[in-house]
């Protein structure tokens, strides 16, 4: 074989190599979401026939259509069933519908019918709540209710105002009622926002001992792209807390979820001074100092406390682990001891400091009983 034979058939065979390679990555994303979903989907599956049922059975209505769409638009896919969230997802579609039907009652069915209570709807949608959701939602139904006559649906204009309420409703009694636990949600972004502070300050210690600012500048781009697991964790654990109010199960997790909330707001102040944290020690490079090795060696040990709580999290463990290894970073963040005669790194044991009593207090503890672990200044 030619040598050009040989590189035309080896071309092909890494181009089949990487689609191979491509085609696994692809189908263990997916199991990975349907196996996420499994459940999700059947709350709304269960929801939609329920809806249908008693609209059917127990109303006679014959096609109500409209019960199973409403329960399975509230539902949807997403783990983070919201009641707030469910309940403006069905007033969108009540809203549509009822209005609809109220003006093709008087107006009828045609082209300029449906532009005009498209308008309408979604102008009242927006009346209704601030979100763009309730609108969309509002306009789409009301498409459906001004295309569709009403003896299709069954019931009549009324029938399918009552079949959208009663879907909303299947939807939300489905999901207070289902024996899912509400902390795993916010529990599995603490652990994602725990493990991306721990990585950061970890590049932050690894950037001072050995002089790199690109470590530095890594750890700054890690910090600012882990925002968003701390914004899931912090709107998924208040969430979780009102959804608790009314949820059975919800009620016997209430300390936690309120544990969980209060802990997602100090691991966010602690980011945002690890941040600071890692701008700041840009600051100190070079230097000839050899004290900021005793520096890195203490933000590693902070990086191993953030480890170990969200690891607690995740369990619901006692954070006394965590408690330990703070104390024992604390008691090294003297400034005057690491950095004497430098004020570079003395404004870097400060920040250290803040850091570490932001964390205490995500463990439960006062910022007056965290400061007295630290070396007094």
């Amino acid at each position: 074989m030619s040598s050009t034979g040989s590189d035309v058939a080896g071309s092909i065979v890494d181009r089949l190599r990487r689609a191979r390679e491509e085609f696994v990555v692809w189908a263990a994303d997916g199991w990975r979401r349907a196996r996420s979903a499994w459940f999700a989907i059947l709350q709304a599956a269960i929801a939609a026939g329920v809806a249908f049922g008693i609209s059917h059975q127990v109303l006679d209505h014959p096609y109500p259509i409209f019960a199973p769409i409403s329960a399975w638009i509230a539902l949807g896919f997403s783990e983070d069933r919201q009641l707030r969230r469910i309940l403006e997802i069905s007033a969108g579609v009540a809203v549509g519908i009822g209005l609809a039907e109220l003006l093709v009652s008087v107006i009828g069915s045609g082209t300029w019918q449906i532009g005009l209570v498209l308008v309408l709807a979604a102008l009242v949608g927006r009346f209704v709540d601030r979100g763009q959701l309730v609108a969309r939602l509002a306009g789409s139904q009301a498409i459906v209710v001004v295309g569709l006559p009403a003896t299709a649906a069954g019931g009549g204009g009324v029938g399918r105002l009552t079949d959208a309420i009663i879907g909303g409703l299947a939807a939300f009694v489905i999901v207070a009622i289902s024996p899912s636990d509400p902390r795993r949600l916010p529990r599995r972004y603490a652990h994602k926002a725990m493990v991306d502070l721990a990585v950061m300050l970890r590049l932050v210690a690894r950037g001072l001992r050995d002089q790199v600012a690109r470590d530095l500048e890594e750890a700054l781009l890690a910090g600012r792209s882990s925002q968003a697991a701390l914004d899931d964790w912090k709107s998924s654990a208040t969430d979780a807390r009102k959804n608790a109010r009314v949820i059975p199960l919800g009620r016997r997790h209430r300390d936690d979820l309120v544990t969980l909330e209060s802990a997602a707001v100090m691991a966010d102040r602690a980011m945002r001074n690890a941040r600071v944290l890692a701008r700041r020690s840009l600051t100190a490079i070079p230097t000839e100092e050899t004290s900021v090795v005793e520096l890195a060696g203490a933000i590693e040990q902070i990086a191993d406390a953030v480890d170990e709580l969200g690891q607690e999290l995740v369990s619901g463990a006692s954070p006394e682990r965590t408690r330990s290894l703070l104390t024992a970073a604390a008691h090294r963040l003297d400034p005057y001891r690491i950095a004497k005669d430098d004020i570079r790194l003395q404004s870097i044991v400060l920040l250290a400091r803040s850091l570490v009593v932001d964390l205490f207090e995500a463990v439960g503890s006062t910022a007056a009983e965290a400061r007295t672990h630290l070396p007094a200044i």
